[in-house]
């Protein structure tokens, strides 16, 4: 049996892979250097002086995690946490619901007025609206400090939409011809063929929702003016500008013995960790869905 042959790199070949790999260092150092700096800064005992290197990574037989305590023992934080899980989830399937049936409607050639769906779906991609409108129907509707006026103004997003239905258009006809002879309905068609095969997309849309309504700030500035029902960015923001401003924030009953530094670098770190968790489950489907999805527009 023949062995495989290998191809020899050139000169050039190694030093365009050299460039490359330093390039995906670079960039690895600039993503972790941040991470990195507010983790330590949010370990750091309140009234530690150390050196400069010290401020940047703290070494773990020096750490205190008083800002964790006093965050995780606040109501208003973790009442601020679960509003964000709540947004976040209950959005994450209102969209998921409005955005595959329309995807797959798109994507059926034999579908009278498909082209107009189509621009339908598109105009409004292009033209934005502005805040003000929305803002009008969202009052109209008696939405405000609801929790659902986060989600389902836009529950269907214009470009998901639009990667999703190319995703659909990519599976073969016959696949749903098939299930069309033998009488099944178009639901029938989308849940029991379509579905299976979309998990990809299904999971990489998701994704882009569940991010998006997990840090959404403005439509809960907009529309949640009750203080129980403000999300995690906004509890975020006003933790980090009162710090900023010099406001005065009671440590003493609300934070416990926490410096304002370390409370703030906990804060935003505490945040980013739902999405910084889910997303290594759904990397293995993120390129796949997005690629085949981009194939047809």
């Amino acid at each position: 049996m023949e062995k495989p042959k290998t191809v020899k790199l050139t000169s050039g070949d190694r030093a365009f892979y050299t460039g490359v790999n330093l390039f995906l260092v670079f960039i690895g150092v600039i993503i972790a250097v941040p991470i990195i700096s507010t983790i330590s800064s949010s370990v750091t005992p309140n009234g530690y002086i150390g050196s400069t290197f010290d401020k940047f990574i703290l070494m773990p037989w020096k750490w205190d995690a008083s800002a964790y305590k006093a965050l995780l023992g606040n109501n208003g934080f973790t009442l601020a946490f679960w509003n964000s899980i709540k947004i976040m989830l209950f959005g994450v399937v209102t969209s998921l619901s409005l955005t595959v049936p329309m995807a797959y409607c798109m994507s059926v050639q034999d579908l009278p007025g498909r082209k107009i769906l189509n621009y339908f779906v598109l105009i409004p991609y292009l033209f934005n609206i502005g805040v003000i409108p929305t803002f009008l129907v969202v009052t109209n509707l008696h939405l405000t400090n609801h929790l659902c006026s986060i989600f389902l103004p836009g529950a269907i997003g214009t470009y998901n939409c639009l990667i999703m239905r190319g995703f659909f258009e990519g599976i073969p006809e016959s696949l749903k011809e098939s299930a069309r002879i033998d009488g099944a309905a178009e639901w029938y068609v989308l849940i029991s063929i379509i579905l299976p095969l979309s998990k990809p997309i299904i999971m990489t849309i998701g994704l882009y929702y569940a991010v998006g309504y997990w840090n959404d700030f403005m439509h809960a500035l907009l529309y949640l003016t009750e203080a129980y029902l403000q999300p995690l960015p906004i509890l975020t923001r006003n933790i980090l500008l009162g710090a900023s401003m010099s406001e005065t924030l009671d440590t003493g009953t609300a934070f416990g013995a926490a410096s304002i530094a370390s409370i703030k670098a906990a804060c935003v770190f505490l945040s980013a960790i739902p999405m910084m968790l889910a997303y290594p489950f759904i990397q293995k489907y993120f390129t796949k869905g997005t690629m085949l999805g981009s194939v047809k527009g």
